[in-house]
């Protein structure tokens, strides 16, 4: 993982990008080059600025360095997607995020299934209750999609459209009065296919922020008693296949001894082709090589510690 770690920040493609953006690359070991592009990508590439992501800025970038961003982008694996490494997996989670996100992910996870991917335990679409916005709320009406109040009623509609069932055969969780407090998990059987099983988490910090996605693996990782040697298939989008890829690591891998691989949706797939898309701008990639490196920091620490 330290090598995975070093040649990814060490690439040349991200260097130069540095250096478009006027940073000198430091001489010091990977921690402190980890450190480093935290701090950078803060001070230059951070356009959230603690807002969710539809709620960023975009820069104003020449189209020189615009090109450039895309080219790192591609470089670093946030553009292509990729098949899965394996033909079989103990389980197959599905990664929440906004509206479109949650659509076209559960999607593509039934589009393997359908396509031969064995899955020997369980299939988990992870989310929270984050209310979803009036953005949302249309891009969802346009897949015919409605009465959905957050995110894991949108992945739970998801799950519900891309396999045909109706109702969850099991239902568990605990209203504690508060969403940060609170879990749901509904899960389906369909013909066929491995159990899917719609899960959101309480937060680990319920006083300051919503579970993210560390808490949802986590929280799911206790209640299907994740074994060593267990592979785990990651779905999610390839501008987050590097952070997601690397918080997975550390939340699931390190602590539960399994394997990981993650992959994003692929936009070709004809599965795909009448559910909506988002435009992804050089702003979106310089935040996610941002989330990245501090994914990748945040790995290396454990790493260290351990």
């Amino acid at each position: 993982m330290v090598d995975g770690i070093a040649g990814w920040v060490g690439a040349a493609p991200l260097r130069r990008l540095v250096a478009r953006f006027g940073g000198t690359w430091p001489a010091c070991d990977l921690a402190d080059t980890l450190r480093f592009l935290d701090d950078f990508s803060g001070a230059h590439w951070d356009f959230r600025g603690g807002r969710e992501r539809p709620d960023a800025r975009e820069p104003d970038l020449d189209p020189d360095t615009a090109e450039l961003v895309r080219v790192t982008a591609a470089a670093l694996g946030l553009v292509r997607p990729v098949p899965p490494a394996r033909p079989a997996y103990a389980h197959l989670v599905v990664l929440g995020g906004l509206a479109h996100a949650c659509l076209r992910r559960v999607a593509h996870a039934v589009h393997l299934l359908r396509g031969g991917l064995r899955v020997t335990g369980e299939v988990a679409v992870l989310g929270s209750f984050r209310p979803l916005s009036e953005l949302e709320h249309r891009t969802l009406a346009e897949a015919g999609v409605l009465d959905c109040a957050t995110e894991v009623d949108a992945l739970d509609a998801a799950v519900r459209l891309a396999l045909g069932v109706s109702a969850p055969a099991l239902q568990d969780g605990v209203d504690a009065g508060h969403p940060h407090h609170s879990w749901s998990s509904r899960t389906y059987l369909p013909a066929g296919l491995p159990p899917v099983r719609v899960l959101a988490a309480p937060s680990s910090e319920p006083h300051r922020r919503r579970a993210h996605t560390a808490d949802t693996q986590r929280f799911w990782a206790g209640h299907v008693q994740l074994a060593p040697d267990d592979a785990v298939l990651l779905v999610t989008a390839p501008i987050y296949v590097p952070f997601q890829h690397c918080d997975a690591l550390r939340t699931l891998a390190l602590p539960y001894g399994c394997g990981i691989d993650t992959v994003g949706v692929d936009p070709a797939l004809p599965d795909l082709a009448r559910l909506p898309e988002p435009t992804l701008s050089p702003g979106r990639y310089l935040q996610e090589i941002r989330s990245a490196v501090r994914s990748m920091r945040a790995l290396h620490a454990a790493l260290v510690a351990g």
